[in-house]
């Protein structure tokens, strides 16, 4: 799998902006199939920092109705990367 394809985008919102400024946290949504060490890899390859832990978790699509028609999102996975001491936090507009 290559580095692209197992980060898909950083996710900004409130919880992830907080957890980036106090706890030194980067999330990611990743490819299903990635495992922590690949994410791991992805990370510390493409934002030239040091990664102290992975975790992540898996969500399953929900029911989402439009009128009479109904569907489900797709199923997705979230990755909370916490960076080592000392390294910077990358900014994702600088990407």
């Amino acid at each position: 799998m290559k580095l692209h394809d197992v980060i898909k985008r950083p996710l900004i919102t409130e919880k992830g902006t907080t957890k980036k400024e106090a706890e030194r946290t980067l999330c990611f949504e990743v490819a299903l199939d990635a495992n922590k060490v690949e994410v791991r890899a992805a990370v510390e390859k493409l934002f030239s920092v040091k990664v102290a832990e992975v975790r992540t978790s898996n969500f399953e699509g929900k029911l989402r109705r439009r009128g009479k028609f109904s569907g489900y999102r797709s199923d997705w996975k979230k990755a909370y990367v916490k960076l080592k001491a000392g390294e910077k936090v990358p900014e994702f507009t600088d990407i």
